[in-house]
């Protein structure tokens, strides 16, 4: 058999297969680039800088805060911007989104709000958020995370948002609740896993 005739790596039915499901899965993964800000009343979320390291450094390390999250916790500045970069990374290959919350007209960080976890299949991510603890009580995450759910579902068309919370962190579930997300059934490995937390999730309507 001379080359002309032997099967090329294009002739393969695997590799073709493969290639398919990576266009499917390119095609169904969410556009978080270019990064798109987002405001309201008395906030702007937008993306993270080198410049707000400290403030990432002192919500990524405050007990209060990391006690209801699994995540290490930051240790030295140089662990905030590490994080800064990745998530700025996984933004750009549209692997996450993160938002710093900003009071308009402060250039300090007080919080953030993010998507992650994403089901390319179901059209799903799964939202987390956090808030220094000074800035706790004042309404400051029920007004930003009503122009994240519409950023979801009304400009990159997601069908599902989902969520999970200690069951301690009664003001994470509240807000869920006031903003429509349903209480859902653990799946018998979350009831293994995660057997403390809540599982919520909200759908888009229009879909």
């Amino acid at each position: 058999m001379d080359n002309l005739s032997k099967p090329g790596l294009a002739d393969c039915p695997f590799y073709f297969i493969q290639c398919v499901l990576l266009k499917i899965s390119s095609m169904l993964k969410p556009k978080f680039y270019p990064f798109t800000e987002l405001t309201t009343d008395r906030l702007v979320l937008k993306q993270l800088k080198m410049e707000d390291a400290p403030e990432i450094f002192l919500l990524r390390s405050d007990e209060q805060v990391n006690k209801y999250l699994d995540r290490p916790k930051a240790n030295t500045l140089q662990d905030a911007q590490l994080f800064i970069k990745k998530i700025n990374d996984g933004i750009a290959n549209n692997e996450c989104m993160y938002w710093g919350i900003f009071s308009k007209g402060d250039p300090q960080l007080i919080g953030a709000i993010s998507f992650w976890n994403i089901d390319e299949i179901k059209q799903a991510v799964e939202i987390g958020y956090e808030l220094l603890p000074a800035q706790q009580g004042k309404g400051i995450m029920q007004e930003a995370i009503q122009p994240v759910i519409d950023f979801a579902f009304k400009t990159i068309r997601l069908r599902l948002i989902t969520a999970c919370t200690l069951e301690t962190n009664e003001p994470s579930a509240k807000l869920l609740k006031k903003n429509n997300f349903q209480l859902d059934e653990p799946t018998d490995e979350a009831l293994t896993e995660m057997k403390d937390c809540l599982f919520f999730s909200l759908s888009n309507p229009d879909q």
